[in-house]
């Protein structure tokens, strides 16, 4: 709904050549508003990454509380241990005070009594612990091999996506996989021309091949962000800073990925950084050259891994 309101005003304002103040304000406060929602949709992505940490957080306790709680079971099974290490002690009592009044022998039964009722509650106890043991870790197993399914389907997205985009590595293209994620880079010199959100022959080809990939792997959310250098921006028309300039381009992309009909539209997200996210020093030409870029996230579904820690708890 962004990208077809923000093309729309785009469109407008570029082919209207005579326009009233009235409309051209109105188009610029919704303008501003579409900026706004865009931050928005930025903010609820990095409320994710948050989530999916905690996640990762919560599996971290979940295995420290396991451990203890076998430290636990272990220190009850010493327990039971000595617990019968005294029945017998008390069965040998018992059988040198069988000469001893029947009074003495019964006291005596009755003590050993409770204590195998003491040894059954415990031993039951103890049962039920470990089964509760046993189902906790059998869920942790399950959800470790859960993680490592998607660490391991993340990495296969990598080498599929570095062999599509091979021909364009060296030209500004890199392509990485950290934190559970593959992050596309594409440096400006591939994608646009300084100042223009307009996508270049050969960095259209780039992402048309990258929207291949994508569109065999509809399940991943697809994060597209524009990034700038901190040189003021200088242009005229409809973009005023850095912000809007990289938001256009983010949108730029969005709308080359959205031509390829398998892509899911759902999980496309575009966002402007602006300067304030560099990768290296503005201070050389060099270090603006790599901060003015394109970056394209690639996450995993995460529900079934909330699920599963949901069912642990």
């Amino acid at each position: 709904m962004i990208k077809k309101v923000s093309i729309g005003l785009l469109i407008l304002a570029l082919t209207t050549s005579c326009v009233s103040k009235k409309i051209y304000n109105d188009l610029e406060t919704k303008f501003t508003d579409l900026k706004k929602e865009n931050r928005s949709i930025s903010d609820e992505n990095a409320e994710l990454l948050k989530a999916k940490n905690q996640l990762e957080l919560d599996r971290d306790g979940l295995n420290k509380s396991l451990s203890a709680t076998k430290a636990e079971l272990e220190k009850q099974k010493a327990d039971y241990a000595a617990a019968q290490n005294k029945l017998k002690v008390l069965q040998d009592s018992y059988n040198a005070l069988e000469k001893n009044s029947d009074e003495a022998l019964k006291n005596n039964m009755n003590k050993n009594r409770e204590l195998l009722e003491q040894l059954e509650a415990k031993g039951k106890a103890l049962a039920a612990e470990q089964a509760r043991l046993d189902k906790t870790a059998k869920r942790l197993d399950e959800l470790e091999a859960m993680i490592a399914a998607k660490e391991a389907a993340m990495k296969k997205l990598k080498e599929t996506l570095s062999k599509a985009l091979n021909g364009f590595e060296g030209k500004g293209l890199t392509v990485e996989q950290k934190n559970g994620k593959v992050y596309v880079s594409m440096e400006n010199k591939l994608l646009f021309n300084s100042g223009s959100w307009s996508v270049g022959t050969e960095g259209k080809k780039a992402v048309v091949e990258l929207g291949k990939v994508l569109g065999d792997n509809p399940d991943l959310s697809v994060l597209i962000e524009g990034h700038t250098d901190d040189d003021p921006y200088i242009g005229s028309g409809v973009i005023t800073n850095n912000w809007d300039l990289s938001t256009k381009r983010a949108t730029a992309i969005v709308a080359i990925l959205s031509e390829n009909s398998k892509i899911n539209k759902q999980k496309l997200t575009a966002a402007g950084r602006g300067e304030f996210s560099p990768l290296a020093s503005n201070a050389t030409p060099e270090g603006k050259a790599k901060n003015r870029r394109i970056e394209i996230i690639l996450t995993p579904r995460l529900d079934e891994i909330a699920d599963m820690l949901n069912s642990i708890n």
